[in-house]
């Protein structure tokens, strides 16, 4: 009940907040308006970003401040939103024809069909563009326009507690969902805390789900076409409703996030759980006692070992205003080496530019460790119409699933149509 009031504390929050950015949106129109000045007009960008931490605000708006000393005719209007509500008030900016010149997010394909984007290509410098690992610039294309370019991406791995670990006789994480299995009974049993912390919530079921599709040898599509309710996909999902009937997960994976599981692991109640290597810059310095390791998300017996890795991107909407000039510096100053670099430290990402990766990894054995298992990753299929009907069909199908009131094929049947119906 603790739980269930904490969110809807957080939903009333959130219903201000865009109460507020919805009349902050019906000011943009007017303040879009170029300002006459003695020698030319002032151009003015919109930007919408998600908070990832309490550093992310005060981080961005310190850069609209240098961008505005270095470039006096250019305007930058900064909103930094909740993850909880991005979604919806940025929607609803664009539904008012009011669109953000820049956005910062997790999905794109779908406006980018409804022809709302502009080219990336037109807004990139020359320099700029060759800056990105190429790897990672296959998510932002679609129908060969390059319609996003990637901020940051994060590496997803099993991260346990070494105190509860060695409390209990275990000396390595688990590889294989036996093994998972094994490891959660014991930690249950002998340690009486949760062993494996699982987030079905809105938040991000979506990760956990791409957990155990691939780990079962399945996946959101193959070969181009949607796989969601594949045997495979249907085992692991049935795999994660096992775990949560013998009691071997935390007890509310649809109402918990992984962010607060995050703080139960630093409080040594929860065993282990999968994260982003964020996890590694935040929650040590939450809870500076704690003692903790990672290890590979484990997998289906026989199967092979996978890497998950999830980007946030750029893009930019057509607007009757948009000044490509303008947006074209605004990229290339907020992608600076030494100021990209700070984000990067700051929110505990993984850098998207070549130049910055690399000198980070010089110094630093994780980072180039996180860095070369990225490469061969498994990502969202982001540059697919279809993939944000996907992702927010299965907002509330955690619990339907856990509860028994829809069966792991019965759900994803349903994903799958979804998928097929908004791929025609």
């Amino acid at each position: 009940m603790r739980n269930l009031h904490r969110r809807t504390k957080v939903s009333l929050v959130a219903l201000l907040q865009i109460m507020t950015m919805l009349l902050t949106g019906c000011m943009w129109r007017d303040a879009r308006l170029p300002a006459a000045t003695d020698h030319e007009a002032q151009a003015t960008i919109t930007f919408v970003a998600p908070e990832y931490s309490a550093s992310t605000r005060p981080y961005f708006e310190n850069v609209v401040k240098e961008f505005e000393v270095k470039y006096p005719t250019i305007k930058v209007e900064l909103q930094v939103i909740n993850w909880d509500i991005l979604d919806s008030a940025y929607n609803t900016m664009i539904s008012r024809n009011q669109p953000p010149d820049l956005l910062l997010t997790n999905i794109y394909a779908h406006f980018a069909k409804d022809g709302l984007l502009n080219s990336m290509t037109e807004l990139l410098s020359k320099e700029l563009k060759e800056k990105f690992y190429p790897y990672l610039m296959d998510s932002s294309m679609m129908n060969g326009v390059q319609y996003t370019v990637p901020y940051v991406t994060t590496l997803r791995e099993l991260y346990y507690n070494k105190d509860i670990f060695n409390d209990v006789g275990l000396t390595e994480p688990p590889l294989t969902w036996i093994d998972l299995e094994e490891d959660s009974r014991i930690i249950k049993d002998r340690k009486q805390v949760d062993g494996f912390g699982v987030d079905l919530t809105d938040n991000e079921i979506w990760a956990y789900l791409s957990y155990f599709f691939y780990g079962a040898g399945g996946g959101w599509m193959k070969d181009g076409k949607w796989t969601i309710n594949s045997p495979e996909n249907v085992e692991g999902l049935t795999f994660l409703k096992h775990m949560y009937d013998k009691g071997l997960t935390d007890p509310e994976p649809a109402i918990t996030t992984r962010d607060e599981k995050q703080r139960i692991l630093g409080n040594g109640k929860l065993g282990m759980l999968i994260s982003g290597n964020y996890f590694e810059a935040v929650v040590p310095q939450e809870y500076p006692g704690l003692k903790w390791a990672k290890g590979p998300i484990p997998v289906k017996e026989g199967q092979t070992p996978m890497v998950l890795g999830v980007q946030d991107v750029w893009m930019s909407f057509k607007t009757d205003h948009t000044n490509k000039e303008a947006l074209s510096k605004f990229l290339d100053f907020i992608y600076e080496d030494a100021r990209y670099e700070e984000f990067v430290l700051r929110e505990g990402f993984l850098p998207t530019l070549r130049t910055v990766g690399d000198k980070m990894a010089e110094d630093d054995t994780l980072m180039k460790q996180n860095l070369n298992s990225i490469k061969n990753a498994k990502f969202y299929p982001i540059n697919h119409p279809a993939w944000s009907a996907v992702l927010n069909a299965t907002r509330n199908m955690g619990q339907t699933v856990l509860l028994g009131q829809m069966t792991p094929k019965q759900a994803l049947d349903r994903l799958q149509q979804i998928a097929l119906d908004k791929s025609r």
